[in-house]
């Protein structure tokens, strides 16, 4: 048994991101809340965070040039979730042709760790997990605002059915 294939938790980022999108549009106030996860000052930092991890290591596993951290938006939600439009594009191109070899290790240069060496897979998995336990944080920030996020997050829920 696979216990998750990259399409599956693909698409579980991919609900997760669809809610906050929505949540941010009805109430983009969301944005200026104040956070300090990954140093950032606001909601929208983190946001800015999530989506900017999702590119550049979706243009590393693509072999495209990064973006630079300074060109990624965070002035609305849409600008924000458009970079995460981008991502999801390039990583869904990834999953459509067959790469020979997903524990090839690549090496590239992070922001807060310098110079690291990882396996397409390793990267692929990262980027989509690393997004998922930022919402999660998010979801505990805006409920201690008062802001309920109306959808289910958990893996099972984007599954699950009615018996």
């Amino acid at each position: 048994m696979v216990a998750l294939t990259a399409e599956e938790l693909l698409v579980w980022a991919e609900k997760t991101a669809a809610g906050w999108r929505v949540l941010v549009e009805q109430q983009p106030e969301i944005l200026e809340l104040p956070c300090d996860v990954r140093e950032t000052q606001s909601v929208a930092g983190l946001l800015q965070h999530v989506v900017a991890v999702e590119l550049r290591y979706a243009e590393r596993l693509s072999d495209l040039p990064e973006t630079p951290y300074a060109d990624i938006p965070m002035g609305s939600g849409g600008e924000i979730f458009a970079t995460h439009d981008r991502a999801m594009g390039l990583l869904k191109k990834l999953l459509e042709v067959p790469r020979a070899d997903w524990e090839e290790e690549i090496e590239f240069t992070t922001r807060s760790a310098g110079k690291l060496c990882a396996s397409r897979r390793a990267v692929f998995i990262h980027l989509l997990m690393h997004g998922i336990r930022h919402y999660a944080q998010l979801a505990t920030l805006v409920r201690e605002h008062g802001i309920r996020p109306g959808w289910q997050m958990d893996y099972l829920g984007i599954w699950m059915k009615q018996a």
